[in-house]
């Protein structure tokens, strides 16, 4: 009797889940993006709105998410979503852009960050402090320290998430916890100890862009769409949940919440400590922030727990990604190899290999591209995937969340308009980022019409 193939094992709770949405979320955008925002927006009320803005849009699309991941609670989210509503061609692009813009740049803009912040301690392995200059103009690309760290934090927790998701939970449970811990801590003993002045929310700064406060405004989303970006995590990992009609909506919701109040709790104390004029064009923020308020003794501690907390982020990131690509090979929409489960370790290694070569490569790309490049793609298809709830809630036997169905259709369309906004003002103020968008999705239909035409038609039921 022929060997049964390996399979994924339904083994994480509400605990294990709602951490890895915590870790989705908390890491690269709240550790880097306000410094940005101070120079785009130049002002602390308008970063305190959009921080709030982002909150409640990413809130709109958990709750909406979990009403998807419940009916269909099998791993690879937007993949399994958008191929049931639109057919496989579009299965296969979000997961093509999962690939990309999903995990694989996003692990490398976390390892970028974390480079940041041990740059306090190692100036070379600052972004800013790069050794080599390949190219010229527009296209030259800076290769230093960071990229050095940052590959070298990929190759770690790529190898490490080979041996079993089981280890990696417990690992990413006590990051989580760490992680939680250094935003707790920063926010209270800021406000206790620190030498902060709430003088600083009233002062501006020179603001840095040429573009009108509404303009910027919606470009500006970009970045708080990717730092809180991971409310989705638990959806990737559906079919290793217990019970996933009742964790996946309790995680989603319950980690989007505690996420926002750290967030908006941060971005507060960010601006006590230091004035939006000193915080302008800052990548490790954090670091700032603890040195004017603790001095640099007690901020070389923070900087070093800060950057263990982005370790928790490229970690979790690292976990969720490949189920993506095995979610699609098993049916056909990606390499036959990322398919294949380890039979000991329960794993999909070839897909967690590509991945982390990928997020290696990226790390080449500047930061402050990187973070809008993930954003465009992701708010793309999380619109495209938040909109199919309008075809599946008229199907039989489908199963409505409460809070979606209150006022419906009022959250998935807020999070719609919302993204379709963000998109627009993409389009028009950042062409360069747009046309690599445009370009990374058009080589996914490509790629995927040249399988239909050389292989065996991928299949469309998930």
């Amino acid at each position: 009797m022929p060997e049964k193939p390996a399979a994924l094992v339904r083994q994480l709770g509400i605990v294990s889940a709602a951490a890895l949405v915590i870790s989705n979320m908390v890491g690269t955008g709240i550790f880097t993006a306000s410094g940005f925002l101070a120079a785009d927006l130049g002002s602390p009320s308008l970063i305190l709105i959009i921080w709030t803005v982002g909150a409640l849009f990413a809130l709109a699309g958990a709750l909406c998410y979990s009403e998807l991941g419940i009916n269909f609670p099998s791993s690879g989210g937007e993949y399994v979503y958008l191929t049931r509503a639109y057919g496989p061609t579009w299965g296969f692009m979000t997961g093509w852009i999962s690939f990309f813009a999903g995990f694989s740049a996003p692990i490398a803009a976390a390892s970028l960050a974390f480079s940041d912040y041990v740059g306090y301690f190692i100036p070379g392995a600052q972004q800013a402090n790069a050794q080599f200059t390949l190219g010229s103009g527009a296209w030259s690309l800076k290769v230093g320290g960071a990229q050095f760290v940052a590959s070298a934090l990929i190759v770690v927790f790529t190898l490490l998430n080979i041996f079993g998701i089981g280890r990696v939970a417990k690992i990413q449970n006590v990051l989580t916890a760490i992680k939680v811990l250094v935003i707790i801590g920063l926010v209270g003993l800021g406000f206790l100890i620190g030498t902060g002045s709430w003088s600083h929310f009233s002062m501006e700064a020179v603001r840095t862009s040429t573009r009108s406060l509404p303009a910027q405004f919606a470009v500006s989303l970009f970045w708080i769409y990717v730092s809180y970006s991971g409310w989705n995590a638990a959806t990737y990992i559906a079919e290793e949940l217990k019970r996933p009609e009742r964790t996946l909506p309790v995680a989603l919701t319950v980690g989007t919440l505690l996420v926002a109040a750290m967030f908006i709790a941060m971005n507060v104390v960010f601006i006590y400590a230091t004035p939006l004029e000193t915080m302008k064009g800052v990548v490790a923020v954090g670091s700032l922030a603890a040195s004017h308020l603790f001095g640099p003794g007690i901020a070389g501690a923070f900087s070093a727990l800060m950057a263990l907390s982005l370790m928790s982020t490229v970690n979790a990131m690292v976990t969720v990604g490949p189920r993506v690509y095995y979610a699609m090979a098993k049916n056909g929409a990606f390499l036959p190899a990322a398919a294949k489960v380890d039979s000991r370790w329960h794993t999909p290694v070839v897909a967690i290999l590509c991945q982390g070569a990928c997020a290696v490569v990226m790390t080449l790309t500047p930061f402050r591209d990187l973070m809008i490049y993930i954003g465009f793609l992701l708010n793309f298809f999380a619109v495209m995937s938040v909109a199919s709830l309008f075809i599946f809630r008229r199907k039989p036997g489908w199963q409505k969340l409460r809070v979606v169905s209150f006022a419906f259709p009022l959250i998935p369309l807020l999070f719609v308009l919302v993204g379709a906004w963000m998109t627009i003002f993409g389009l028009t103020l950042q062409p360069k980022i747009a046309v690599a968008a445009i370009v990374t999705i058009a080589t996914g239909a490509l790629v995927y019409h040249f399988r239909l035409r050389s292989s065996t038609h991928a299949s469309s039921h998930v």
